[in-house]
């Protein structure tokens, strides 16, 4: 009974703060994991209890469109389940209370490493890595290259065996990682502006922004193509995101000098529950400076989950898809998924627990 209690004020915690909320309306949260996502008063580490990555709204909006980029033999399969596709995008996030070491999976923290380290982490495989790295401190300062390319080999598997829940459920995941490889913020250990009193701005450059403008986001792109070295591209999209970091907190830190605190914030309703955000007017202003960077992360990400779709599919001798039906999950599962649910809320932890 004490646990449950705790559970709910936990909960309760999380529905004052408009994160819960959030969530639970498919607004954005993804799950209580590693950032700030609207309100900008957060523990001091900010890693405890918080969320968020792409987010529901970026992560099934990215899924999506990955579907549309991929040739005829693909898109009828892909296209009969893309409702599932978009569901499921944020399933590698609630599994990071049940899975142990799941939560690294989703950053690299570069900065972390010294730069005759950094600079050769690139050229290493896993195994290499963890025989020059070590496997903790690897864990430690996150591990998403790296996972990106494991799941595109379970994929290319997947698609040899004609697996179809597995197809589309690595396929969720894959477009995940690949998708959370290019948030600047999820390079470097002050992935929340904690380093730099910037608290809010992880939540502020991939949830509020794009929910508010991604409307007007070209997000269409054009055919899928084979990648001939996954293992670089991964890199390339941490690199990348990775150049643009010090443009998103300097930007943010400039314009926050330039606005008061009862301009910079304001109150919305969601879903019945008022909450703190930035304001319109604050967040249109930091959008603008920032030149369409979301946009081009968002577009790169899409196209590097289509290209990775389609490559896994080629490296798998190109099966026929064709026969394959729309994948409805059994009762057992949508009932496996609540509980995932529940569990995110109600046990948020630190990533070093993971």
């Amino acid at each position: 009974m004490k646990q449950i209690k705790q559970a709910f004020a936990r909960l309760n915690s999380y529905l004052k703060q408009g994160l819960a909320v959030a969530g639970l309306v498919f607004v954005f949260n993804a799950g209580l994991a590693r950032s700030a996502v609207i309100v900008p008063e957060l523990p001091k580490d900010g890693r405890s209890g918080q969320s968020k990555l792409w987010g529901f709204f970026a992560h099934q909006r990215i899924n999506r469109l990955a579907v549309f980029m991929l040739p005829p033999e693909m898109f009828g399969f892909y296209k009969l389940n893309i409702d599932f596709l978009a569901a499921n995008a944020v399933n590698a996030d609630r599994r990071r209370y049940a899975v142990p070491r799941e939560a690294p999976r989703h950053f690299i923290d570069l900065d972390n490493y010294a730069d005759s380290v950094r600079n050769r982490l690139p050229a290493y495989s896993w195994k290499e890595a963890v025989e020059r790295v070590g496997e903790d401190t690897l864990y430690l300062h996150g591990i998403v290259p790296w996972h990106i390319n494991a799941i595109k080999y379970q994929l290319t598997e997947a698609f040899r065996k004609k697996d179809v829940k597995r197809i589309l459920s690595l396929s969720a995941d894959l477009g995940h990682y690949i998708a959370d490889a290019h948030v600047p913020l999820h390079t470097t250990r002050n992935y929340n502006g904690q380093l730099t009193n910037q608290v809010g701005i992880h939540g502020l450059w991939e949830s509020r922004l794009p929910v508010l403008f991604a409307e007007n986001y070209d997000l269409m792109l054009g055919q899928a193509t084979y990648e001939e070295q996954p293992d670089k591209r991964a890199w390339q999209a941490v690199i990348t995101a990775h150049t643009a970091l010090d443009s998103v907190l300097i930007i943010e830190k400039g314009l926050s000098n330039e606005f008061s605190e009862d301009k910079k914030y304001s109150f919305e309703e969601v879903n019945n529950v008022t909450t703190r955000v930035y304001s319109r007017a604050f967040s249109a202003r930091y959008h603008t400076m920032l030149k369409n960077q979301i946009e081009r992360q968002m577009r790169a990400s899409i196209k590097m989950i289509g290209d990775f779709w389609f490559t896994c599919w080629v490296d798998a001798g190109q099966p026929n898809l064709d026969g394959f039906k729309k994948y409805e999950p059994s009762p057992k599962e949508e009932e496996e998924e609540k509980k995932l649910w529940l569990k995110q809320l109600f046990e948020a932890r630190n990533e070093s627990d993971n």
